[in-house]
């Protein structure tokens, strides 16, 4: 394999231990009162196409400039305050890009968010893609690794993904590329099925990584 696409939230950072309460205590009992709201509906969607989502599946009851807002405000104090990087992390993406592979940041969340992670943990990629940065659809569609691919100069089906959510593995499993289902600390419902190989641990995604780009 010639490239490793990252995506941030649940695998770069645990940020997703945070997102899912403040989203269920918080967002979706103001937004749709009336409607339970599963959270693996959203998940790693771009904060954008949820308040579509959300408008056209339940009708909401704030604007949109309220709803992004109200994400703004809750990723400023996530990723500066609450986020730790996952074990292992820094040192896995030196030792790819030692072997010469390609490493990419490929996420959901808008640059503004991604540029506190960046700089907080002091990561470096060597392609770094927003959904909201590039003119695609984002996640579960394709074209974000897609075009991740073409940025890299790598065929997808050379390049590895590794996703948590689901959105993120089908948009990577249709680009065409080796898929990772990643899954850290305690058990969740997330459908992985679709993912070629599932990491129970940082430990085990380092190892298969590093296999499959030996």
């Amino acid at each position: 394999m010639d490239a490793v696409c990252f995506d941030m939230d649940g695998v770069v950072v645990n940020s997703e231990d945070f997102w899912v309460p403040r989203e269920t205590a918080e967002l979706f009992p103001e937004l749709v009162p009336d409607a339970a709201v599963d959270v693996e509906e959203i998940t790693g969607m771009n904060y954008r196409d949820i308040y579509d989502y959300l408008d056209e599946t339940y009708g909401v009851e704030r604007s949109r400039d309220e709803f992004l807002a109200w994400y703004d405000e809750a990723a400023e104090s996530i990723y500066e305050d609450d986020v730790n990087l996952l074990d292992g992390t820094r040192q896995l993406v030196d030792t790819l890009r030692e072997r010469g592979v390609a490493v990419a940041l490929v996420s959901s969340s808008p640059h503004h968010w991604i540029a506190i992670v960046l700089e907080r943990f002091g990561l470096d990629f060597d392609e770094v893609v927003s959904a909201d940065a590039v003119d695609v659809p984002g996640k579960p569609s394709p074209d974000i690794y897609e075009h991740t691919a073409d940025l890299l100069g790598v065929e997808p089906a050379s390049a590895i993904a590794v996703e948590d959510s689901g959105h993120g593995i089908g948009a990577a499993s249709a680009a065409g590329m080796h898929v990772v289902g990643f899954k850290h600390g305690d058990p969740d419902d997330t459908d992985r099925s679709a993912a070629d190989y599932v990491a129970s641990s940082p430990s085990d995604l380092r190892e298969h990584l590093l296999a499959r780009t030996a």
